[in-house]
């Protein structure tokens, strides 16, 4: 099992699971964080960190494309282990729906 961050993250982008996991395996993208799955250790730490409770266990129902989305972009964007702040509205942006198709970007972030 391992731990997927799902659209809820979209321009929240909170990252206090950035500083409790134990093994670096968050990637940043312009307005989203993902995990890696093939270094995610399953510890759990990041769920309930995560304001926006945008990460799930990988047992969940209906979270494939969150998987694939992750697997694809830990990939590709630069990886993350400290925390920065969060983006100005991202208290507005808690709970909105269908932010994927309206606000996803495949554009990498900063990262360290």
């Amino acid at each position: 099992m391992t731990y997927v961050v799902t659209d809820a993250c979209i321009r929240c982008k909170y990252m206090d699971c950035v500083e409790v996991c134990p093994v670096d395996c968050f990637y940043e993208g312009e307005n989203m964080l993902v995990i890696n799955p093939s270094e995610c250790i399953d510890c759990g730490v990041c769920e309930p960190e995560c304001p926006a409770e945008a990460i799930l266990p990988d047992t969940e129902s209906g979270i494939e494309q969150w998987m694939e989305l992750n697997a694809k972009f830990s990939a590709e964007w630069p990886n993350i282990t400290a925390k920065k702040e969060a983006p100005a509205d991202a208290d507005d942006m808690k709970g909105v729906e269908g932010k994927f198709e309206k606000f996803f970007s495949e554009a990498p972030g900063e990262g360290d």
